[in-house]
């Protein structure tokens, strides 16, 4: 195991010694790591980043929808790859969802994630709950409404912790940071949609791919969503879409540059040099 920076990652990616590079981290170095290693003939798997949508239709089990809408966007404090972030009401559903949200993220109790009254602990480090705090920043800037703001969360106690509330937007147009960009921290963005072909709109707008969830009790939506998404990963009533280890992981668009997915057999054919031998005695 090395650890390193950037010098560490690019001899890495120039060592002719290196065949292969398997690589998780933003989109931003994926594509770095990508293009350098490629450059010098090596197999890449490189994840980036994410913006997960979960779309919730007027005939979707609100308890479940927001059940797995909270845990996804607040689980980990947000801290995962397929954590939720956008969510996207269609129709009457977004009144629904949006009260439900705002109550249950209000609740939502920060502590020592070893409490086992905690519903949510703190962010990574000092620079990350800095991170997060300038893109609510930022979205406050570009005009998105700030429905719940979590910039000045403390825990008695533990004033020293890395705390980031939940927070909550509304509104967020889809060319503003917080509508493009991975924030890695517990900012869920509720947007309206008339319809399920808005809604997927919205969806593809996005120049990440990594997971998505619907959110219906309509056989027929979800088969038509599955088709149309898009996205390599796809929940239906699921919050976190993750695969079993089996099947393959791995985005699509921005989120994935490659070919061969980690995980399952996409695994075993990335980390294995096929050799066929022909004799003749």
């Amino acid at each position: 195991m090395v650890h390193g920076t950037k010098e560490s990652v690019e001899a890495i990616c120039d060592h002719p010694d290196i065949v292969g590079v398997s690589f998780v981290g933003s989109s931003h170095v994926a594509e770095i790591v990508y293009r350098r290693a490629t450059a010098t003939g090596k197999r890449v798997q490189a994840l980036g980043g994410a913006k997960n949508y979960m779309i919730v239709l007027p005939d979707a089990d609100m308890d479940v929808a927001l059940d797995a809408c909270s845990a996804s966007i607040f689980g980990s404090s947000g801290q995962r790859c397929l954590a939720g972030s956008m969510v996207v009401g269609v129709g009457d559903a977004h009144a629904q969802i949006r009260e439900r949200m705002l109550d249950a993220a209000s609740s939502i109790r920060l502590g020592d994630g070893l409490d086992e009254s905690t519903d949510m602990g703190p962010v990574i480090s000092a620079e990350h709950r800095d991170r997060v705090k300038g893109y609510i920043d930022a979205g406050e800037s570009d005009g998105a409404k700030l429905s719940l703001d979590g910039r000045g969360a403390t825990v008695a106690g533990l004033e020293g912790g890395y705390w980031v509330g939940p927070t909550v937007f509304e509104d967020v147009a889809p060319d503003i940071s917080i509508g493009t960009e991975e924030i890695f921290g517990p900012v869920a963005g509720i947007n309206r949609a008339r319809d399920l072909d808005e809604a997927v709109a919205m969806m593809h707008a996005s120049r990440y791919g990594n997971a998505c969830s619907i959110f219906t009790t309509s056989g027929r939506a979800a088969r038509e969503f599955r088709y149309r998404a898009g996205i390599s990963m796809i929940g239906v009533n699921i919050g976190v879409a993750a695969p079993m280890a089996f099947f393959p992981f791995g985005g699509s668009k921005a989120s994935f540059y490659g070919d061969l997915k980690a995980q399952g057999r996409d695994a075993i054919s990335f980390f294995t040099d096929q050799r066929v031998v022909i004799s003749r005695w």
